[in-house]
């Protein structure tokens, strides 16, 4: 037994797919956005955590300020800036680098802190 095509009439479903499509996209769409901005930021503080430990470590062994620097920005980038405070035996070398662009961008910051061998 076939049944015969229903009508688009008043109550009919025609078209709710594309209204429904039409409402959910722009969703989807920031949606991934979102997570793509969320990882693109976590492996940006991987990689400035990670500077920030070599240029530490770079310290801790007596480099000067230009070694400390150029180890920071192996691992995290040229586009890094790197500052180093040192103070009683101690050093802390701050990374921090932009990410994102236009106004979707964040700044990201790693420290690390060693102690200065003699």
């Amino acid at each position: 037994m076939r049944r015969a095509p229903r009508a688009a009439g008043p109550h009919g479903d025609s078209g709710a797919v594309t209204a429904e499509l039409a409402v959910l996209l722009p969703t989807v769409v920031v949606l991934l956005l979102v997570l793509l901005v969320v990882g693109s930021v976590g492996m940006t503080l991987l990689q400035v955590a990670g500077a920030a430990r070599a240029g530490a470590r770079a310290a801790s062994l007596g480099e000067d300020a230009a070694a400390v620097t150029s180890a920071a920005r192996r691992v995290a980038g040229d586009a890094a800036a790197v500052r180093t405070d040192g103070s009683d035996g101690w050093v802390t070398v701050l990374v921090s680098r932009g990410v994102g662009t236009g106004w979707l961008s964040f700044d990201v910051t790693g420290t690390s802190t060693a102690w200065v061998e003699q």
